[in-house]
């Protein structure tokens, strides 16, 4: 029978770990973890706890799970990290646990953290996002399902990121990203509809390509007319008849409440320092 835990391995006893789970060489396990069925730890890997992994994950040589926070506000308290099934961790990616007793850092469902990312305490990461090399999030961060970020990158803490956003490569990310949309830059502004992927979502093909035109509407008012933030919004209401531009609304609008960092903008006005959105 094949032998599924390499001999090198260092498991803590209390660590809890389906009979499918493969372990590599030298890794490190510690008390309060917990590993779901097939999912597979490679070498040098650290998991500390408490941390739970759910099932069908591959976690690669070197990454660093559930250890603690680098926030000075941690006082030693139980705080966890809560990982899905069907992730891909990839090598040396760092998650911290979050700060507060009780408070979770926690990553959905088949998402791709490529090497050398850095997910920080009370992140959430819904599901199939796509986190590319280098990228360093902050604490607090929320990424909406099916984002991409592109490599080498920060994020600011407390920011979000909206479902099927694009956020190019080396962009500095201190504002919030809105839904649907491809963000490139530093300063980082938007610059059009993730077109590519909201085709693959199958949204262009939605009522009969209905949904994507009034998204299409909603990039025009938004960030090719010379409306300010508010009055963009309003106009926005007139349209939000499909349910993701009325979550781009709701998320445009919660960007402008505290702890929000408010969102990235298109440009600005002509002859003034005012911002459209």
């Amino acid at each position: 029978m094949k032998t599924l835990i390499h001999h090198t391995a260092a498991i803590h006893p209390g660590a809890e770990l389906h009979p499918t789970v493969e372990v590599g060489p030298y890794a490190v396990i510690g008390r309060e973890v917990k590993v779901g069925p097939e999912t597979t730890i490679g070498a040098h890997v650290v998991l500390e706890g408490p941390t739970e992994i759910g099932a069908r994950n591959q976690i690669f040589p070197g990454a660093a799970i559930g250890l603690e926070p680098q926030d000075l506000k941690y006082d030693g308290g139980s705080s966890m990290v809560k990982i899905g099934d069907g992730n891909r961790i990839r090598e040396y990616v760092t998650i911290n646990r979050a700060t507060r007793t009780g408070e979770a850092t926690i990553i959905g469902n088949n998402n791709l953290l490529m090497a050398y990312a850095h997910v920080g305490h009370n992140c959430i990461i819904q599901d199939s996002v796509t986190i590319a090399n280098g990228v360093a999030l902050a604490g607090h961060i929320h990424i909406e399902s099916r984002a991409t970020i592109s490599g080498v990158l920060g994020v600011h803490q407390f920011v979000h990121i909206g479902k099927l956003a694009m956020v190019g490569g080396m962009s500095r990310i201190a504002r919030d990203v809105p839904p649907y949309m491809l963000i490139e830059g530093n300063p980082a502004r938007v610059r059009s509809l993730n077109i590519v992927g909201i085709r693959r979502a199958g949204i262009a093909q939605a009522e009969q390509g209905q949904v994507y035109r009034s998204l299409k509407k909603a990039f025009r008012i938004l960030y090719r007319s010379d409306l300010t933030l508010s009055q963009a919004l309003e106009q926005l209401e007139l349209i939000a008849d499909n349910e993701h531009v009325q979550h781009l609304l709701q998320f445009l609008r919660m960007s402008q409440v505290k702890p929000r960092r408010g969102s990235i903008p298109g440009r600005q006005l002509p002859n003034s320092d005012e911002e459209i959105c």
